[in-house]
């Protein structure tokens, strides 16, 4: 599907996985779901990820210290220790959505000293950013490589 279509999601129990290219690189996309049940299921997927891309919903603001707890858990793990990171701050058509710098504060990604990262402000119902993004993660990834 197009990254700019409007997808209706129930909250994810298992595992999607697309493969999708861009720029002559090939995304595994793991769609893990952020139910707190398979969470402990996630390491199963580090080993060989050159790039991680965190989605956040920006407008959650009773859940981002849990996103924030949850990014530092994973990030703890030694298979990602050389892996680059995306945030998608996600929602930002909404009107109360935060906004990066407020995303990038509450998640801590400043403590991320050894870490590569970048903050791509994004609306996926509309695909604003998500281009963007992906092409920091091609770049990076690619000089990594």
């Amino acid at each position: 599907r197009s990254w700019g279509e409007i997808v209706t999601t129930i909250p994810t129990i298992g595992f999607n996985v697309e493969t999708v290219e861009y720029k002559n690189i090939s995304f595994t996309v793991w769609d893990v779901g952020g139910q707190d049940k398979i969470r402990p299921l996630w390491r199963h997927y580090f080993q060989n990820t050159q790039g991680l891309i965190f989605v956040v919903d920006s407008n959650d603001r009773d859940r981002v210290v849990e996103a924030r707890d949850e990014l530092h858990r994973m990030l703890n793990e030694d298979e990602l220790r050389d892996a680059v990171l995306l945030v998608f701050a996600n929602k930002q058509d909404l009107p109360n959505a935060m906004n990066a710098a407020e995303i990038t504060d509450k998640l801590g990604l400043h403590s991320l000293r050894q870490r590569h990262w970048y903050i791509q402000s994004t609306c996926a119902t509309s695909g604003e950013g998500l281009y963007e993004g992906l092409d920091w993660l091609s770049n990076n990834i690619a000089s990594k490589g």
